[in-house]
């Protein structure tokens, strides 16, 4: 990294321009075309450097990794240990928000394959590459722009065969490459199985600034410091800070665990939920590199397979087990899988923090609503989709899931468990799949996104309450609760203040009372804030060993406004504080009496002429009407002479809106 780009970058404190993890890595899924395409990463990587890690998912094809410090046309596998080819018409080249491919027909662009891009961009404290050559001595020492202690260093010879000499570092003040048996440090290679590798007689040393190569590591003189040998070197930062708007928030995690052989593992608590995360057995030599992300799938909770591929084999993506989830604090290795959780073994690994870490200026980002189609995905967002509830708008039957549930389903009318019929996908970077969709279908697509949205797995613990941690950053003010593993309503919460909420059923056309005290519920156990909500010991929300998955949703201005009303019995605006637009997505509930869960949206339309409604609650069609809420520059208007029930003189509803 250069001296320029790294003060334009900055560390998000005393003034400096704030990091966002989204900015500096992506797992980017794209099919190749056989021809040179764009793909789209929404990582300026032309400024910043960045390496780019490239693997099929759907065929056995080699890893390959192409940075912008060795150029473009520079390739290395991580599951081969020969120096770097020089191909122009297989080149990645940096772009303002991803890369292009160059017009090969084979990898990394083969016609009808499925790949994945994890891109990691130069950032102090999260990422750098560098380039030297090697001096044959006993020690070189190679300065680095990190900023920080290396978590994990990994060396590739550039001009000749050799191991991707691995150093991984449990030591939070010294580093040492090599010198496993005295616990500061453990020594691999990338592209093998084996168990650390011990040679107490190393003890170079890596520091904030430089990492002092040694001439033998791995027991070979010739693998990161041989006379006259090109080098490229890759570092992870580790527990650094450098992130959000104070420049305090961690986005790189290094670190090490024991597995258990249960059927869940212990959680490692990183403080963040995690998108990528590679494990590796450091005292088992039969193991591979696992790696694990979001985009391609992992499953928190019932019947959940994880997408996996290893950074050491050129195999295609396995989707048989389930090897590990992501909480929202961390992830948990799962099963008694010997990948990731034998209770014999002491595995090392690498996590990076889920964005994004903005909050949401544009609606357009993280939410539309959106008619079906036969193409996939059947639900083109524009967006990768964390949330979704597609409707049958013939007969109002809906499957409603998440990116954190995998393939599972439930519907909001239906009181039934989580259907594992796999009738859901989201790997995709545009939308998601339902199967066979029509413009008979509906969707409303949510992306996670800080103040606006998020989404929560977990297990029950009664008899006894607890608190569960969220990502919102601010306190939720309408939160839906639903048990996947058995049957139960649909539990909701909302106008949360520090003795009330509203609790209402949304497979329900039930009134709920405005005052529900906190002390007197079994659903929700105390006022949520930025950090946790609060379940109490109800199986509606906490049965002992159920599962459970919580939306969250918030007002984060100009994009949502969770809210309440008093209707007038003729017409009123409900003012969201939103542009020009308006909303495009209406969710009301009356609560003071019976009402049902009434949606409207703007993919089949809001206005005087058109705005057809679905009940959440009810199984019923779509039925059109003629302007009874519509929207208007600053939210939605409410017409009662059209469809009394949304605005009844007297009556109290809640509601939530989306720009």
């Amino acid at each position: 990294m250069s001296s320029s780009q790294q003060l334009l970058l900055g560390e998000g404190a005393g003034g400096a321009i704030p990091a966002y993890i989204e900015e500096v890595f992506s797992p980017t899924l794209y099919t190749g075309t056989g021809t040179s395409q764009t793909v789209t990463t929404n990582i300026n990587a032309s400024l910043k450097g960045a390496l780019f890690w490239i693997k099929c998912r759907s065929s056995a094809e080699g890893h390959r990794l192409t940075d912008t410090v060795r150029g473009p046309n520079f390739h290395l596998s991580t599951d081969f240990t020969g120096g770097q080819d020089n191909d122009s018409n297989r080149s990645i080249t940096a772009t303002t928000s991803g890369f292009t491919t160059g017009p090969t027909a084979s990898a990394p662009n083969t016609n009808g394959e499925r790949y994945v891009a994890w891109t990691f961009a130069e950032q102090p404290k999260f990422f750098d590459i560098v380039t030297y050559t090697g001096n044959g001595a006993a020690n070189n020492n190679i300065t680095h722009n990190l900023g920080s202690l290396p978590g994990m260093i990994v060396i590739k010879k550039t001009s000749g065969t050799g191991n991707w000499a691995t150093a991984a570092s449990l030591s939070s003040t010294v580093y040492a490459i090599g010198g496993g048996g005295s616990g500061s440090g453990y020594e691999f290679a990338l592209n093998k199985t084996d168990s650390y590798y011990d040679n107490p007689l190393k003890s170079t040393i890596a520091t904030d600034t430089t990492v002092n190569v040694p001439k033998v590591y791995y027991n070979d003189a010739t693998v990161c410091n041989a006379s006259g040998a090109t080098y490229v070197m890759y570092l992870f930062a580790s527990d650094a800070g450098g992130f959000g708007l104070t420049g305090t928030d961690n986005v790189i995690s290094c670190g090490s665990y024991t597995g258990n052989s249960s059927a869940t593992g212990v959680l490692q608590n990183l403080g963040w939920e995690p998108q990528w995360v590679m494990i590796k057995s450091s005292t088992d030599g039969s193991q591979d590199w696992a790696m694990f992300d979001n985009m391609r799938g992992v499953t928190t909770g019932v019947g959940g397979v994880d997408a996996r591929l290893v950074a050491n084999k050129s195999e295609a993506e396995n989707n048989g087990f389930d090897y590990v989830e992501f909480n929202a604090t961390g992830f948990t290795p799962m099963r008694s899988q010997t990948l990731t959780n034998n209770s014999s073994n002491t595995y090392i690994y690498v996590a990076i923090r889920r964005g994004p870490m903005k909050v949401p200026t544009s609606a357009t980002n993280v939410f539309t609503p959106v008619l079906g189609r036969s193409a996939n995905p059947n639900y083109l967002a524009g967006f990768p989709v964390d949330l979704g509830i597609s409707e049958y708008r013939i007969n109002g039957s809906n499957s409603t899931g998440s990116r954190l549930q995998g393939s599972n389903s439930m519907d909001t009318a239906s009181t039934g468990a989580e259907a594992s019929d796999g009738s859901l996908k989201w790997d995709f970077m545009d939308g998601y799949y339902t199967g066979g969709r029509t413009t008979d279908f509906i969707s409303w697509a949510f992306r996670r996104a800080p103040s606006f949205c998020d989404v929560v797995c977990y297990t029950g613990t009664a008899p006894t309450a607890q608190n569960l941690t969220h990502n919102l950053g601010v306190a939720p003010e309408f939160i839906i609760i639903k048990r996947r593993d058995a049957g139960g309503s649909w539990f909701t919460g909302s106008m949360f203040t520090s003795t009330t909420v509203t609790r209402a059923v949304l497979n329900s056309n039930s009134d709920q009372d405005l005052n529900n005290l906190y002390s007197g519920q079994s659903i929700w156990g105390g006022q949520p804030t930025s950090s946790v909500f609060s379940v109490g010991t109800g199986s509606g929300a906490n049965a002992s060993g159920g599962t459970y998955v919580a939306y969250l949703f918030a007002t984060c201005a100009g994009v949502s406004k969770v809210g309440n009303y008093t209707g007038n019995g003729s017409t009123q605006t409900i003012n969201c504080g939103f542009g020009a637009g308006g909303a495009r997505f209406v969710l009301i509930k009356r609560v003071d009496t019976s009402g049902d869960w009434y949606v409207y949206d703007t993919a089949r339309g809001m206005t005087v002429l058109t705005d057809p409604y679905l009940l959440l609650n009810s199984t019923a069609a779509e039925v059109a009407t003629l302007g009874s809420v519509t929207t208007v520059s600053t939210g939605f208007a409410l017409n009662s002479a059209i469809l009394a029930a949304i605005n009844v003189n007297g009556g109290t509803y809640i509601f939530l809106a989306i720009a």
